[in-house]
């Protein structure tokens, strides 16, 4: 007969790691099926995460914590679930190399940012460099003092401005693909802050040893550091498969503890509305390990 785990874990990320070993060191059967496409491994350095005062790349990050909750048994599939089917009270993830069923399942799928415009090869440089950069509560400090530039237009691109301007007092916006559009009272907020608007379209069209070049429709800019601010996609499919409600910005609705609307299927970290920060991520994905322990202890001990 095919073997019925305990808990299938869908995502490699901070919030997957981090319920695996909790979930493991419960004595719980459970895989974890990923993808690689963590945000987190994407991070060159960061010296946001409590415990590492010198900083620590994302992907050695990921790195330890796949070795630690591997050190307690579990069993960790490299593959993209596809498809996630409910039956008879027992769930059913397939993925291209096989499929697992289990009581329950925890989503922990995260999301993408969206790419400013401009050569793939050049981005992933410019990433690495620090020259581009996604979150200013992870690395604002990192621009202190320094020019940035900031993608984006309507209040989420006015709202990182501003975020940035706390921390340095040369910020440009920058409209993505048209004329910089605002609302009367985003204007002021800008005029009042200082922070210049450009028109665009904009696309990053260079990388030098210390600044980045973004052309727009008024010429070309040259930034220590840019922040597109163009949105995420979030990874809710799985979720949408099976009837989960989703919030208005499109994410994955939870209670407290991490359970959906759909009994035996929670979900953690960049996929639930909150804060996108590995370490919230972290708690989220212990909370929901957790819940997932006692919500299977409840309908039959778990005794050694």
């Amino acid at each position: 007969m095919e073997e019925i785990l305990d808990c299938v874990v869908i995502g490699g990320g901070p919030a997957g790691l981090t319920a695996a070993t909790y979930l493991s060191r419960f004595l719980l059967k459970i895989v974890v099926v990923d993808g690689g496409k963590s945000r987190a491994g994407l991070i060159p350095c960061t010296r946001n995460h409590a415990g590492f005062p010198q900083g620590i790349s994302g992907k050695e990050l990921i790195g330890r914590m796949k070795e630690q909750a591997q050190l307690y048994g579990t069993r960790i599939e490299d593959g993209m679930v596809s498809r996630l089917d409910l039956e008879q009270g027992l769930f059913t993830a397939t993925w291209g190399a096989g499929s697992v069923k289990a009581r329950t399942v925890l989503l922990a799928t995260g999301v993408s940012n969206r790419r400013p415009p401009m050569d793939e090869a050049l981005h992933d440089e410019a990433l690495t460099r620090g020259l581009i950069r996604y979150c200013p509560i992870c690395d604002g400090y990192e621009v202190t003092d320094k020019r940035v530039g900031v993608i984006g237009s309507g209040s989420h691109g006015v709202a990182e401005a501003l975020f940035i301007r706390g921390f340095t007092a040369d910020v440009t916006l920058i409209a993505p693909d048209k004329a910089m559009q605002l609302k009367a009272e985003d204007a002021e907020r800008l005029k009042a802050a200082a922070i210049e608007c450009v028109d665009g379209p904009a696309q990053a069209v260079a990388a030098h040893d210390d600044c980045i070049v973004v052309d727009t429709a008024e010429g070309h800019y040259s930034f220590d550091s840019v922040y597109p601010a163009l949105g995420s996609d979030t990874h809710v499919q799985l979720a949408e498969m099976l009837g989960a409600d989703l919030s208005s910005d499109n994410c994955i609705k939870v209670d407290a503890h991490q359970r959906t609307s759909v009994p035996g299927l929670y979900a953690a970290g960049d996929v639930v509305l909150g804060l996108d920060q590995i370490s919230h991520a972290m708690g989220e994905g212990g909370v929901a390990a957790t819940t997932i322990r006692n919500d299977l202890a409840s309908k039959k001990p778990l005794l050694r």
